[in-house]
């Protein structure tokens, strides 16, 4: 793996997996404390409806920046503005160390999503300019897979330190690993924009100017290709979105399971959604990406459908997960694909396509896990297995005419 920008192979690497690990924080600043907010809501003198709130929210949080975050990125750069965002992130989780009132809990979740926002609009184009494309789609995944431990790990590690520790301490945990981030990050990313590659190329600070910015925009959403990459990417993940944030209704709550037996129920879905990754950092330079997605589609579509039929037939925890963990493998060998594919479906500067991406991805995630969450999806196991299935299958709409729009420009091509 050669990188594009004049650094050595072990500094792109240890660059790589410091995004990882800031990536890493800002999935742990929610999947660590799902399993506590149970105790959270009932120390802030608030009802188990807000429990799915402390995902949801997060998720909304890292929208509310990115159509600024993008385009500041491409005037001033991928670093400064990545080192911000590993600060706020920092400062946002030791805040919560104080927090009294619900409300206030709301909000910092909310302000701690915004350093998710960072992570989605600035270190994945970073790193998409810094590789090669089959390079960047393993780096993707292998990031991803580090990224994942957090799903996979954090409610297990979660259930382990809430035996010894307030769930407030986590959040100190999380700024502290935040300025580590930080340190690293200042000591290991190098700047993309504005300096010569590999190649010859050399990719441009863009100003800003508010009128061709919104211009921009606008374009970016007459990109049928684009918009068709962009819904899909959110769709395709509401399921996972969904039982993360209900899981500890439908599991603690309802069911009557340990915070323990609620961690480890957990593992094999999110085992699938490494074992995805893993296959895909293997096979990425093998076949064209649209094939890549269309052999996905094959686990996908058969998780979803064995999760309705398997917990109509038998409603258990078993059920459920057998057919999320076979959902969660495709989605595996999809995600990191379809974000190239939509990141390079514009020409346009990608912190400016990033930016758009995340925010209609992240706006999918967060509006559609909140309402799964309103029509009653934590009502029982059922509940949840249909409401996931129909909205996992909504995904196939846009994701065929990304891949049509995608022969379509193959055909074209001399």
């Amino acid at each position: 793996m050669k990188p594009l920008l004049y650094i050595t192979p072990l500094r792109a690497l240890l660059f790589g997996l410091t995004l990882a690990l800031f990536e890493l924080l800002t999935y742990l600043a929610s999947d660590a404390v799902m399993p506590a907010m149970p105790v959270v809501v009932g120390e802030l003198k608030a009802g188990p409806e807000y429990i799915p709130h402390a995902l949801n929210l997060y998720l909304l949080g890292g929208v509310l920046l990115q159509w600024l975050i993008g385009p500041l990125a491409d005037r001033y750069g991928r670093r400064p503005l990545l080192l911000i965002g590993c600060a706020f992130f920092g400062l946002a989780c030791l805040g919560t160390f104080w927090v009294h009132d619900i409300g206030l809990f709301n909000l910092l979740r909310l302000l701690q999503g915004i350093g998710l926002g960072f992570v989605v609009t600035v270190s994945y184009p970073a790193l998409n300019e810094a590789f090669s494309e089959a390079d960047a789609v393993r780096m993707m995944a292998l990031l991803a897979n580090i990224a994942l431990l957090s799903p996979l790990l954090g409610p297990l590690v979660g259930t382990l330190l809430l035996q010894w520790l307030d769930w407030r301490w986590l959040f100190v945990a999380f700024a502290i690993g935040a300025v580590v981030a930080w340190l690293l990050l200042y000591r290991l990313m190098p700047e993309t924009l504005g300096v010569e590659r590999r190649d010859g190329s050399r990719l441009a600070f863009t100003p800003i100017h508010l009128l061709p910015l919104l211009a921009g925009y606008g374009q970016l959403l007459s990109n049928r290709r684009f918009v068709a990459g962009s819904a899909a990417l959110g769709l395709v993940g509401l399921p996972l979105i969904g039982w993360i944030g209900l899981s500890p209704v439908l599991l603690i709550h309802d069911e009557g399971l340990s915070t323990l037996a609620y961690a480890l129920w957990q593992l094999p879905v999110f085992g699938g959604l490494i074992l995805g990754n893993l296959i895909i950092n293997h096979i990425a330079d093998r076949y064209p990406l649209p094939t890549l997605v269309r052999g996905a589609l094959w686990p996908y579509v058969a998780g979803l459908c064995l999760m309705v039929v398997a917990t109509w037939v038998w409603p258990s925890v078993i059920s459920l997960v057998a057919g999320l963990s076979l959902y969660a493998l495709g989605l595996g060998v999809a995600n990191a694909v379809l974000y190239r594919m939509t990141l390079f479906a514009s020409t346009q500067s990608k912190g400016l396509v990033s930016a758009m991406l995340g925010m209609i991805t992240i706006a999918l995630l967060g509006l559609g896990g909140a309402l799964l969450a309103m029509i009653g999806a934590g009502a029982s196991l059922l509940h949840f297995a249909v409401a996931a299935g129909v909205a996992g299958g909504v995904a196939l709409c846009p994701l065929w005419s990304l891949l049509r729009g995608r022969s379509a420009q193959a055909t074209m091509m001399p």
